[in-house]
């Protein structure tokens, strides 16, 4: 059995401040908050390799991998999958993004399978993904909001 997520938020914001925002991933760190660090491996036109490391969990781990992430501003969609994929059997993601009349409808869909080792299996794997999706979203959301509101006030 393999797992699958599809979560969504509406940022009430410019599509192509979300599109650059979220789509800059050396600025991860400052847009979510369980990346330490964001490093960039290689660019490609639309195509980037780069680690993400995240902050240590509650045994103090420290979890790290590599990602290809392409966009496609005019579809408005973005696909990633890891290249190390840790405890993963594999672990693909799509973001879609869409111009909505209350802002932009941004979309995660996320499928992957666990490694029999994994410490979780895929239905706890769905639930911590779920769980921290809502999490992400909302934090996301707020900073771009926020940097539409700066954006829009004269100096």
């Amino acid at each position: 059995m393999a797992g699958h997520t599809d979560n969504e938020i509406v940022i009430a914001a410019p599509f192509d401040l979300v599109w650059e925002m979220t789509n800059d991933v050396e600025s991860w760190p400052g847009l979510f908050s369980e990346y330490a660090s964001a490093e960039i491996l290689h660019r490609e036109g639309d195509m980037v390799r780069f680690r993400l490391t995240m902050h240590p969990d509650e045994n103090g781990k420290v979890w790290s991998w590599v990602s290809e992430r392409v966009i496609d501003r005019q579809a408005g969609t973005a696909r990633a999958q890891r290249v190390e994929t840790g405890p993963f059997e594999y672990m693909k993601i799509r973001w879609d993004y869409t111009a909505t009349r209350d802002g932009v409808r941004m979309r995660w869909i996320q499928d992957f399978h666990m490694k029999p080792e994994a410490p979780v299996d895929d239905a706890a794997m769905t639930d911590r993904i779920n769980h921290n999706t809502v999490v992400q979203m909302r934090r996301i959301k707020e900073r771009v909001e926020s940097a539409a509101r700066a954006a829009s006030t004269p100096a």
